[in-house]
């Protein structure tokens, strides 16, 4: 059973461990107020902690968002709607999402990534690319984050045929809009 973790009682304790815990990674300013929470009974070092924090720009929503995008896009390939949907559940507001979204997604062509990773996912794939497979497919590519308009024409093109509405198993377009 994990134990609870210790209680930090002054605010140089709590600002040395989010210190550490931004050396390790990068965090939004929701997921290091809830990490301080745990380590901290007095919600007012708490805030004075991410003022600091703020204060010297260790800790800033809008650059966090365009780091992400960026690493999540080039690295993992993923698309614009998965990486929003993670960026809102670490917390980030709206305004910094789609910024970031705009700005680091520009010159980042969609159509590629989805080709790429199509190409990818039939080099591993044993026997001939039957409907289930497609299907599978399409389901993967969606998850990723991309537009089921931009996945069904490059699964047109590839296959030489109409794909035709594949059923979603997630609706991630209707989801992230809802939010």
């Amino acid at each position: 059973m994990p134990r609870a973790p210790r209680k930090l009682i002054t605010e140089e304790e709590l600002y040395d461990f989010a210190l550490k815990a931004l050396m390790r990674r990068a965090h939004s300013v929701f997921e290091m107020r809830r990490a301080l929470e745990r380590r901290a009974d007095e919600k007012a070092i708490v805030q004075r902690v991410l003022g600091r924090l703020k204060e010297h720009q260790y800790l800033d929503d809008a650059r966090y968002a365009m780091q992400f995008v960026r690493q999540h896009s080039e690295n993992r390939r993923q698309g614009r709607h998965r990486i929003a949907r993670e960026l809102r559940a670490r917390g980030v507001p709206d305004r910094h999402i789609e910024a970031a979204l705009d700005e680091g997604l520009r010159d980042v062509d969609a159509a590629a990534q989805v080709r790429k990773r199509i190409e990818r996912k039939l080099r591993s794939l044993r026997g001939p690319l039957d409907d289930r497979k497609l299907a599978s497919l399409y389901g993967t590519l969606l998850r990723a984050g991309f537009d089921s308009d931009i996945i069904r024409r490059e699964l047109r093109a590839l296959t030489k045929r109409e794909v035709a509405e594949l059923p979603e198993t997630e609706d991630i377009e209707t989801t992230d809009e809802h939010r």
